[in-house]
């Protein structure tokens, strides 16, 4: 069974930086593709970032050139660099594998864009 712990949210003005860290049980991460997922309050939950085994990696035209994702699998660990962010960035961010397991998702970590 796999288990994700994401960390590092928080509230940042508009045009702020965070850094989101997610933490995986096993040893998933040298295997799979991995992705950050964000959900607001009332909509659907959606893919922003995404990255392979071998590194390469792609982003929702709506963070593309804001947002960076990265890995460290001696770590167990997907990284998620946000800068310039937008108030339409408010929602809780997961991380799970891509395709995602229905069963590993975690508590996700906040994110509140505001002035």
């Amino acid at each position: 069974q796999v288990q994700l712990v994401e960390s590092g949210g928080g509230l940042v003005q508009p045009g702020g930086s965070l850094r989101l860290s997610c933490a995986a049980s096993g040893s998933i991460f040298s295997i799979n593709a991995m992705g950050w997922y964000r959900q607001a309050p009332g909509k659907q939950r959606e893919l922003v970032a995404s990255i392979t085994s071998g590194g390469s990696t792609s982003f929702a035209d709506s963070v593309k050139g804001r947002f960076t994702i990265s890995r460290d699998n001696a770590k167990n660990a997907v990284y998620l660099q946000m800068n310039s962010l937008k108030p339409e960035d408010t929602a809780v961010y997961y991380c799970n594998t891509i395709p995602y397991k229905y069963n590993s998702w975690g508590q996700g970590t906040q994110v509140t864009v505001s002035s």
